[in-house]
């Protein structure tokens, strides 16, 4: 049987508590990865949250209500009826109301189908709240550990660790962090950055930018910054708006452009947030200066050509860059040069001058110095474009992407990354 033919037969179900029309990075992301994987052949169902408002979608089954308990049956009835080859599990304990009852499905998903394998897929190393829940809830969790094994489950992943085939990460940091509670999971973890979760857009002549900055409301003349990405608090926006602030006053061509909705999951000590932000330049007095576009719909190309009609893009988050930032990805492969708040722990495809300027997070000043350096610095602007094309090209492929997942959930050997190797270089772990 040949390799096509093979995955044609193959059969995986991917499980996702986030879905499109859902407005959320992990929502677009599993989106793009259920459909790569169709794509390849593979016959995928997706099983996600009831109530999302699906259209013409026959693979997605939108029938989990709340991800309690009470859904288990249900979600082990599919998997017992349909015994699928693999489960795809996208897993950060927000979109499954940080309910714990998932967290122990590797382990139940073998007892009603022992030859499925189960890859989780982290989008965060984010647990779910189990001390949070009720306590008829938090009762049913200690019966569940209990009857899955009790040695090496941990309190906020359950079995997901400890019991999944293999384990996939979004960044060298989330390895990190998963080592802390299960040491051993370091042998299952292979690391596939999510690649640009946008549509790419074919229009990329001179016309098309030209016209494109114009319905933005921009001239040639003037000098495009981009944030690109979902606003909400840690993502800096209130740092990056009064860096520019600062930046427009001596450099009174520059515009910045703000492209990206708000998140769905709510921030209720800052319920104004997108308000108060929207309203800051007015206040400040270069409202005219700043752009927001709003969300965009996942299969339109619009977001793409905003990126291409800009010039620069700056990344302010609280928490600094990470591999993880799907934004970055669709960044780098539009070639734009990069200004992006540093990370306690830098990932080593990140170099300094070469794909990425650094400036520390939460300090407008020296976020406006290095805007600065790089608007004022043709040949630096030229250089980080160029690296962060590059560094796309290495990382954040979706056919490598696809490669690596279909080859885990298949059992095979994935290809990885090691940290001593050189960037681009890859080898099986």
């Amino acid at each position: 049987m040949g390799i096509e033919q093979a995955q044609q037969s193959f059969r995986v179900e991917v499980i996702s508590g986030a879905y499109p029309p859902m407005k959320a990075g992990e929502a677009d992301h599993c989106y793009r990865i259920a459909a790569q994987l169709a794509d390849r052949g593979v016959h995928v169902e997706v099983v996600t949250t009831a109530g999302l408002k699906l259209s013409d979608q026959e693979r997605v089954r939108s029938e989990i209500r709340d991800w309690s308990w009470w859904d288990l049956p249900l979600l082990l009835w599919r998997v017992w009826r349909s015994k699928p080859h693999a489960v795809l599990l996208y897993y950060i304990g927000w979109i499954y109301n940080d309910h714990p009852m998932i967290t122990f499905f590797p382990s139940l998903c073998k007892m009603v189908s022992r030859k499925t394998r189960v890859v989780t897929m982290f989008a965060y190393p984010m647990g779910s709240k189990a001390g949070g829940q009720a306590l008829l809830s938090r009762a049913l969790r200690k019966a569940m550990q209990w009857g899955v094994g009790a040695q090496g489950v941990d309190y906020a992943y359950g079995t997901l660790l400890r019991d999944s085939d293999a384990v996939i990460v979004m960044s060298q940091r989330h390895q990190r962090l998963l080592s802390e509670s299960d040491p051993s999971v370091a042998a299952k973890c292979t690391l596939v950055p999510p690649p640009p979760l946008l549509k790419m857009t074919t229009r990329t002549d001179q016309g098309t930018r030209s016209a494109t900055r114009a319905q933005l409301g921009f001239s040639a003349e003037q000098l495009v910054l981009v944030y690109f990405g979902l606003i909400y608090p840690p993502k800096g926006i209130e740092t990056l708006l009064k860096a520019f602030h600062m930046v427009s006053r001596v450099r009174p061509q520059a515009r910045l452009l703000l492209v990206g909705g708000v998140v769905a999951h709510e921030y209720p000590d800052r319920p104004r947030f997108a308000e108060e932000m929207r309203a800051m330049p007015e206040r400040l007095g270069f409202g005219d200066k700043v752009v927001w576009t709003g969300e965009f719909e996942t299969e339109s190309d619009e977001a793409s050509r905003f990126l291409y009609a800009s010039d620069m893009c700056v990344f302010s988050h609280d928490l600094g860059l990470y591999l993880n930032n799907s934004s970055f990805a669709a960044v780098a492969a539009h070639g734009l040069p990069v200004v992006a708040t540093k990370a306690e722990m830098v990932e080593s495809p990140f170099v300094e001058g070469v794909n990425v300027l650094w400036c520390p997070p939460k300090s407008p000043d020296e976020m406006a110095a290095a805007m600065l350096r790089v608007i004022d610095d043709l040949g630096l602007r030229q250089q980080l474009g160029e690296g962060a094309r590059q560094l796309a090209s290495n990382w954040f492929s979706w056919d490598a992407a696809t490669d690596r997942t279909m080859a885990l959930l298949q059992g095979q050997s994935a290809v990885g990354t090691r940290k001593d190797k050189r960037l681009g270089e890859h080898q099986a772990v």
